[in-house]
């Protein structure tokens, strides 16, 4: 890595970290919210160094469908417990048995888009004014009309069109009574931007993302996880196949990547060749043209 990938990475850093304290600052309540992916990871890897040698003031939030990947899970206990960290961990099948979410059926059938109510409920009964997330401006033509400030009505949706400008980096937290932001201090990263910073900080990550054989099917032009609650078609036969992810989300939407990848200068150089997005196996992205907007005006991440 030169010098300007160097200088460049140390920018972005610098920027985020001012966007963190500035969330602590302004905020009397904020929370960061934890996946278990790589762009979460990174932000609370920053989060780590922007109060060191003091602990983090926040705590973390998952939000858990229930059909994550046992190696997300096992990665985000590990962490916590390395770091001294709190996690709050909120269940989306906890929504559904109190009725507040519906079940999906059928063979696409995802938890994903359930998460908003599980999340808009925890912000609200725990008092959360602001969430930042990992979300970044290059991953989705959505993403893409964030500010690093995000504000959200009484309601937890999201208006594209009332968004405050952010001149000279100035962000501005003023809210009403039930009102609260999003913000997203890696949004002017892309997805190189992150994989090299992971290998300049030398960051552990989930064995998601690195080659090893998993069981998967191929549905709709992208290679899917078998789980117990995956239902496939006749035609939709399991075959053990060397895999990656190259983004974590929910099972049943996640695509995985046929590679030999097993280092981070392996990732990289993939990444470097690809043309496809990251995000373009996600199925959850596929359902509709405007699907990640709609989700985020409903108050998705």
């Amino acid at each position: 890595m030169d010098n300007y990938q160097i200088n460049h990475l140390k920018e972005l850093e610098a920027e985020s970290i001012f966007v963190i304290r500035e969330v602590a600052a302004q905020f009397e309540n904020p929370v960061m919210l934890f996946s278990g992916g790589k762009d979460s990871i990174v932000m609370f890897h920053l989060a780590r160094k922007a109060f060191w040698p003091a602990k983090v003031p926040f705590p973390l939030m998952h939000i858990d469908t229930g059909h994550n990947f046992p190696e997300t899970l096992d990665y985000r206990d590990k962490l916590m417990q390395e770091t001294g960290s709190v996690c709050i961990v909120k269940e989306v099948q906890e929504s559904i048995d109190k009725g507040r979410a519906k079940e999906e059926t059928g063979y696409n059938a995802s938890r994903n888009k359930l998460q908003t109510v599980t999340l808009l409920d925890a912000l609200e009964e725990l008092k959360f004014d602001a969430a930042m997330g990992g979300g970044r401006r290059d991953e989705e033509k959505a993403r893409a009309k964030e500010r690093f400030f995000s504000h959200r009505d009484e309601f937890g949706q999201w208006d594209p069109k009332n968004q405050r400008p952010e001149l000279w980096n100035l962000f501005n937290g003023r809210k009403n009574m039930g009102e609260h932001f999003r913000v997203f201090p890696i949004s002017n990263w892309t997805e190189m931007d992150v994989w090299q910073y992971i290998y300049m900080e030398d960051i552990e990550l989930p064995s998601l993302y690195y080659t090893h054989e998993r069981e998967v099917f191929e549905r709709d032009g992208a290679l899917l996880a078998t789980a117990p609650f995956m239902k496939l078609r006749e035609n939709e036969k399991p075959q053990v196949m060397k895999v990656r992810c190259r983004t974590i989300g929910d099972i049943s939407c996640t695509g995985l990547t046929l590679s030999t990848a097993n280092s981070l200068e392996d990732i990289i150089q993939e990444v470097a060749a690809s043309r496809v997005t990251e995000r373009g196996g996600r199925a959850d992205d596929k359902r509709s043209e405007a699907a990640m907007e709609d989700r985020k005006k409903e108050g998705y991440f």
